[in-house]
């Protein structure tokens, strides 16, 4: 169970029979009455966005969710292909099903995949991708100032900024949470 008092921004409660994860929310005392927590909750079914106001306190349950590797497998139709490791099931999902983890996502990435009852609800990318660069202005010799960086487009088609001295074809180390620039590996 999943007291008001443990909300916390990603965390997941079953709500009217439905999994959310918590996107926003605020604890307030108003004059007399009791402690509320005003919430905006994000459906992981359908991935709408809904507001509402709970009397602190109030319990949920944590939605049965489980937690499958998959390797992602290739693009055709708008649907992307994932496969399960254990299984070798193959599991089309829609743009909206893999949500933000797309701009993460490459040929043969093992990512988790989070399902509901059976049914897959979302993809969470890995904390830390390696990325090979596909676009960025050149170096010029010279560029040393610290702290400066130019913009570059890697290729899953995510846009970063890089310091000066990575070139085209650079694999780098994103932090998927931020979109930040960690390292360069190769």
């Amino acid at each position: 169970m999943i007291s008001t008092a443990d909300f916390r921004k990603g965390a997941k409660i079953e709500y009217k029979g439905e999994p959310f994860e918590i996107v926003d929310f605020q604890h307030s005392k108003v004059g007399r009455g009791g402690a509320v927590v005003r919430t905006r909750m994000k459906s992981m079914r359908t991935g709408a966005v809904l507001e509402d106001t709970f009397r602190s306190g109030d319990k949920f349950d944590q939605p049965a969710l489980e937690q499958r590797q998959m390797q992602y497998l290739y693009e055709q139709d708008g649907l992307s292909y994932f496969m399960d490791m254990e299984s070798f099931e193959q599991i089309p999902l829609t743009p909206e099903q893999i949500g933000a983890a797309k701009k993460y996502i490459k040929d043969n990435m093992v990512v988790s995949m989070l399902t509901y009852r059976g049914e897959p609800m979302t993809i969470e990318a890995p904390m830390f991708v390696e990325l090979a660069v596909a676009e960025t202005e050149p170096s010029f010799r010279g560029d040393t100032a610290s702290g400066s960086t130019k913009p570059a487009k890697m290729e899953t088609g995510l846009a970063i900024r890089v310091p000066f001295h990575i070139q085209i074809g650079d694999v780098l180390k994103i932090d998927t949470r931020t979109d930040d620039y960690i390292e360069k590996v190769k």
